[in-house]
């Protein structure tokens, strides 16, 4: 693979509140579970960078219902519901990206968040050589289509798991993946995904 083909793994917050018995469950989440850990290890063995998305919300903040916000409260520093699912396996050295610290944003998208070290997600793929992100995770009408927007106004190819998105709602959900499309999105499907392939293809 030469440095212009150069692949990352985004995975966007699956986190316990988004998944069953959470303060905010997305219907059918636990499905994306297994092509995200399929598509994890297909990662790791071609040596392809791991990024892992998290909310990680104050209590008191703007995103809450409770002081005017849409949602109820969730992921909240610290607690149980903002750990990342423990069916989900991250590789050790997965590069997780916080967002949703801000009071008085929504926090939707990976790349209003950044790194441990306080690097943004754009400054940290670009510093890696990244072009390209095959982007799966909850929720396809929030966080998944607010990451490949953005990902896509900063240049980068985007690759869309459908089989490893869950949306809050149907028709939302269509919506979103009709846009992301129209953006210049590619939607494929785990099973279908293959590093080593695309790679040999752009040879």
């Amino acid at each position: 693979m030469t440095t212009a083909d150069r692949s990352a793994l985004l995975i966007v917050d699956v986190q316990n509140d988004f998944c069953a018995g959470g303060a905010l469950a997305v219907p059918n989440a636990e499905r994306v579970i297994p092509a995200l850990n399929r598509q994890i290890d297909e990662a790791v063995a071609h040596n392809i960078p791991v990024y892992a998305s998290r909310d990680w919300h104050p209590p008191n903040t703007a995103h809450f219902l409770q002081f005017g916000g849409p949602w109820p409260a969730h992921c909240v520093q610290g607690t149980d519901g903002a750990r990342f699912n423990p069916s989900l396996r991250l590789p050790a050295d997965a590069i997780i990206i916080t967002k949703g610290a801000d009071t008085s944003g929504q926090g939707y998208s990976a790349f209003e968040g950044h790194t441990a070290e306080g690097l943004s997600l754009h400054a940290d793929l670009r510093a890696r050589s990244i072009h390209h992100l095959i982007i799966g995770g909850l929720a396809t009408d929030y966080c998944v289509k607010h990451s490949v927007l953005d990902a896509l106004k900063a240049g980068f190819r985007v690759t869309v798991l459908d089989d490893a998105i869950a949306g809050v709602e149907a028709t939302g959900s269509e919506r979103a993946i009709a846009e992301m499309c129209d953006r210049g999105a590619v939607l494929q499907c785990v099973n279908r995904h293959s590093y080593a392939v695309a790679a040999s293809e752009r040879r």
